[in-house]
């Protein structure tokens, strides 16, 4: 099937948790069949079935003015692993 926004592109499938994806790798742009968003929904509504982990922690430095701050840590959600292409 051809990107229906860049037209001359073939889309990809990716198959991510069980939830099947189509994307474009020239504009990125994704794609789902029918059903396809509902799973994601229902799995982003489901509590986690991890038990809570210790917060992470964080690596620090000095600025240029020596002043110290502490790097942020990104919290991968389960978007951003469905959606991490």
């Amino acid at each position: 099937m051809k990107c229906p926004v860049c037209t001359q592109v073939d889309l990809m499938m990716t198959d991510r948790q069980g939830v099947e994806i189509d994307y474009c790798p020239q504009c990125r742009g994704i794609w789902l069949d029918r059903g396809e968003l509902d799973k994601i929904i229902e799995r982003t509504a489901a509590p986690a079935s991890h038990p809570p982990q210790a917060a992470p922690q964080h690596q620090g430095g000095y600025d240029q003015h020596g002043h110290g701050y502490h790097k942020k840590q990104k919290h991968k959600s389960l978007l951003g692993e469905l959606f991490d292409f």
